[in-house]
């Protein structure tokens, strides 16, 4: 079988079984035609461009419990490595601290974004096979419902002084540890997602349109049916070296409470991954 990440219309009668055909096969689907309009994400993109190059993101240094707020350079490493990847973030939960410094805009788009989550739960919900919906402890837009553990992440990835930067990059490879993930086109090129041959293949799509991949817990609560692929975003050319690189990722989290197997509860895998990768002790 062909590893192809399907770009599906939005507006299309087919899109919820094609979505989940693309999730099935290869954990990720490019999604057009979507409802979150273009000139708000250029605003937000506009607003953090701005943010990170302040001092006064400084003011907003991540809290360790609760991690919404300021994440420094170098804060994170993916599991299984030591290096940091090059990058800074801000972490927007629904009950989290918002820079007083930024318009709106940005508190729009997460608004916007998650209920497109869960119009896009609920396509999963709908078209996937019975045996493997059956599975599901709740269906998967009512382990999301009330949740406060939905989360935009507001990366950075800064200019590179030099191309040689002794084996770290941008984000090394990971996956995600929500239900899915649902990423805007970013300002710069890089993300790349490992295939089943394990050969990487690069995700470029075009401007305003939306990536979306099936995070570790929607690959446990369904019995590895949906694949948690993996994927990175690699430093840029030697051409490009000196463009930042911003990105919106929003994670959709059930509650802490919902069960996603016999094995685990939501909140006891998400305190497990976040001691994995250095964000929590």
């Amino acid at each position: 079988m062909a590893f192809k990440i399907l770009t599906v219309d939005f507006l299309s009668e087919n899109a919820p079984r094609n979505f989940v055909r693309s999730l099935k096969e290869t954990g990720f689907a490019i999604i057009k035609n979507h409802p979150i309009s273009e000139s708000l994400l250029n605003k937000v993109y506009a607003d953090w461009t701005a943010f990170f190059n302040s001092k006064s993101k400084h003011n907003y240094l991540f809290h360790k419990e609760k991690q919404d707020g300021y994440f420094p350079y170098k804060s994170e490493n993916a599991k299984g490595y030591n290096a940091k990847d090059l990058k800074e973030f801000y972490h927007i939960y629904p009950w989290g601290r918002y820079p007083y410094e930024l318009d709106n805009d940005t508190l729009e788009f997460y608004e916007s974004i998650q209920y497109l989550g869960d119009e896009l739960l609920d396509w999963i919900d709908c078209a996937s096979p019975k045996h493997i919906s059956k599975k599901f402890s709740i269906p998967l837009m009512n382990m999301v419902e009330d949740t406060e553990q939905n989360l935009l992440r507001v990366i950075n990835y800064p200019p590179l002084k030099d191309i040689n930067t002794h084996g770290e990059i941008r984000a090394q490879e990971h996956a995600d540890i929500n239900l899915i993930t649902l990423l805007v086109a970013s300002t710069q090129p890089g993300l790349q997602v490992k295939n089943t041959k394990g050969k990487w293949i690069n995700v470029n799509p075009r401007a305003g349109e939306l990536i979306v991949n099936t995070g570790d817990m929607l690959q446990e609560c369904s019995g590895g049916y949906f694949p948690s692929t993996i994927h990175r975003v690699v430093n840029p050319t030697k051409k490009n070296k000196d463009k930042a690189r911003l990105s919106l990722p929003v994670f959709i989290h059930p509650r802490d409470e919902v069960t996603l197997s016999d094995k685990y509860k939501a909140g006891e895998y998400l305190q497990e991954r976040l001691k994995e990768i250095g964000l929590k002790e």
